[in-house]
């Protein structure tokens, strides 16, 4: 069976500085700087694998975000909804990791409503 390439990353001019602000900041929660990671070795043009064994985590993982990112960027998993537009229920966010997120991606707080998050409650 073939194995699907790596979906392309490529970040827009503003994102780098933000994902290496995530990466490597030290108050960033633990879970948004390993998924700032992944998409910095993934624009670095390194394999799921090669990622997955510097980073320790499984493949599946580095696919998932790396896919993530390539299909909405910053913005889609930072977007106005309960789960931040990951797409699927077992993929859902905390309301905490949802303003950690969008702080970091420079949204602004509007778009991310506190009825919303009280939802998550």
């Amino acid at each position: 069976m073939p194995v699907a390439p790596a979906c392309p990353v490529v970040p827009t001019a503003t994102e780098p500085k933000r994902l290496k602000k995530m990466a490597y900041g030290h108050k960033t929660e633990h879970r948004l700087r390993v998924r700032a990671q992944i998409v910095l070795h993934a624009a670095r043009g390194r394999s799921n694998a090669r990622i997955a064994h510097e980073t320790g985590l499984h493949l599946d993982t580095v696919r998932a975000w790396r896919g993530r990112f390539a299909h909405g960027g910053l913005p889609a998993a930072s977007a106005s909804s309960r789960r931040c537009a990951v797409g699927r229920s077992s993929g859902a966010w905390s309301a905490r990791s949802c303003v950690a997120w969008a702080s970091v991606s420079g949204l602004r707080d509007t778009e991310v409503t506190s009825s919303e998050l009280s939802r998550d409650r």
